[in-house]
């Protein structure tokens, strides 16, 4: 039994697109691709080491993993890029073309697919980016734990990690630390349905009752 960890880098206002350069995801006119870069510091260094430090096999969505091939194959006397390399990458994709980066395999019924593999022996499924692909994990509740890194500015537009896929579900804060840049880089694992509360009076008033009327009407 393994489980799939979610690693991704987001906005303030959970924007995940683009973070590593203009052209890396240029679609639906966005402009600030790159919007990481700039941040960057050792802390951050140290958190990523330790995401990829475990054993991993990736788990990606089409167009991060053409991003990945497109980059990290022709880097040469780098460990990170070597472990990239060599790791195994399931793809989840539409497309029946091969896949030319080494031990990538393709999947194309992303639930079924992600759901048997996670019921066999092996490393964890890390994801990186594939917003596309988390949609269809978050809707399948098959994601087990959540890496994000939150930097401080807003971007306004661009694919977001918690899209239309997401379904309700309460999350259990592992661990916490804010980098020297600003950024907040936080662990979450899930923690059972969503328990929602109340902090209205017991006996609500002529007007409380009167404003969730005037609600209804309105719904």
């Amino acid at each position: 039994m393994r489980h799939v960890h979610a690693a991704a880098f987001v906005s303030l206002d959970g924007v995940m697109q683009a973070p590593g350069g203009p052209q890396e995801d240029p679609t639906g006119g966005f402009e600030l691709g790159g919007w990481t870069v700039n941040y960057w510091d050792d802390v951050i260094g140290d958190v990523m080491a330790g995401i990829f430090g475990q054993p991993y096999d990736l788990l990606l969505g089409r167009k991060t993993y053409e991003i990945f091939a497109a980059h990290w194959p022709y880097i040469e006397n780098d460990p990170f890029a070597d472990a990239l390399n060599n790791a195994k990458k399931y793809v989840a994709t539409s497309s029946r073309e091969p896949l030319q980066w080494q031990n990538s395999v393709a999947i194309h019924d992303v639930s079924t697919d992600v759901s048997r593999l996670k019921r066999e022996d092996g490393p964890t499924l890390l994801t990186q980016g594939s917003s596309q692909l988390l949609q269809t994990l978050l809707k399948h509740d098959l994601v087990d734990r959540i890496h994000l890194l939150i930097y401080p500015l807003v971007l306004g537009k661009g694919k977001r990690l918690f899209g239309a896929g997401a379904i309700p579900t309460a999350l259990k804060l592992m661990d916490s630390k804010v980098s020297p840049s600003g950024v907040t880089i936080v662990t979450y694992e899930r923690a059972g349905m969503v328990e929602p509360g109340s902090f209205a009076l017991d006996h609500p008033s002529a007007d409380e009752l009167a404003r969730r009327e005037r609600m209804q009407r309105e719904g």
